[in-house]
């Protein structure tokens, strides 16, 4: 089925002096302008193309390929504001438009969001939005705790980050299973850490936190052991270093250091900690 927003395979079946017109199915014939014809094109062969709705808000083909398509998400930047929106570069003639009310909050030209590209059926136009809970699913049947999932992240919160699961699904990464700060638009392998009592999802970004803070510590006290008894490695070291050898935040490090501590089982110098 011919489908908007997306790339098709269309058969040539009319060439005319400003392009050629593809077999669009149930949407007729489709114009592919001359500009992107290729070389020796000829009636009756299959070419892949991008539809989109012109600057006249009639639909057209391209052979151009743009930075996101409807269904998907993407970080992109706003190049102008008007009456009807905010409009954002995504690499096609025609800018995409954010409605005013598909606006999380008012979005400011130069700036980047990231937003989820739709096809709004009752205005026959491709359109997107910041307000990605309108259209991605914030209670998934389909994933499980531990399940190898891939992130975008898409926003800050009080609590830590708002992250897009493998395109289709909204979650949450708290900052303390956060090791470092991650940038808005971000895309990067993670894992659901839970499942919460109402369907929605806890992620985090790295596997080893799902091992629980027990085994963190378990693994501190080899590292000791391998290291002679002793390690610089302190709850003052830097967090990438920290993350490098037990792949976790520092928040977490530190915590099972003084679990370590309270048992009795390292002793805390400055610079340096020690088997006890």
């Amino acid at each position: 089925m011919v489908t908007v927003g997306t790339f098709n395979q269309l058969q040539v079946v009319k060439q005319v002096d400003f392009g050629v017109y593809l077999d669009g199915d149930h949407l007729d014939a489709i114009l592919l302008p001359k500009r992107y014809v290729p070389d020796g094109c000829e009636i009756g062969d299959w070419l892949s193309v991008f539809l989109y709705f012109d600057s006249d808000d009639l639909l057209i083909a391209t052979t151009e390929t743009p930075k996101v398509e409807v269904g998907s998400c993407e970080m992109l930047t706003v190049v102008d504001i008007n009456h009807a929106g905010a409009f954002m570069d995504w690499g096609l003639p025609k800018d995409l438009l954010v409605p005013y009310n598909e606006q999380q909050k008012p979005m400011e030209v130069g700036y980047s969001y990231v937003v989820y590209v739709y096809h709004d059926q009752q205005s026959d136009r491709i359109a997107a939005s910041t307000k990605l809970n309108h259209h991605l699913d914030e209670t998934p049947v389909w994933l499980k705790p531990a399940q190898a999932v891939n992130l975008q992240i898409a926003g800050r919160t009080d609590l830590g980050y708002k992250a897009i699961i493998d395109g289709k699904y909204l979650g949450l990464l708290f900052r303390a299973d956060a090791y470092r700060p991650l940038k808005i638009g971000e895309r990067l392998p993670g894992f659901v850490k839970t499942i919460r009592s109402d369907g929605k999802v806890d992620l985090l970004i790295s596997q080893a936190t799902l091992q629980g803070d027990h085994d963190l510590s378990e693994q501190i006290i080899r590292h000791l052991t391998e290291q002679g008894g002793q390690s610089t490695l302190t709850d003052k070291s830097d967090p990438d270093a920290i993350h490098r050898a037990f792949k976790v935040s520092k928040k977490k490090y530190k915590q099972a250091l003084g679990t370590l501590y309270k048992s009795k089982r390292i002793v805390i110098s400055p610079g340096k900690i020690e088997l006890a």
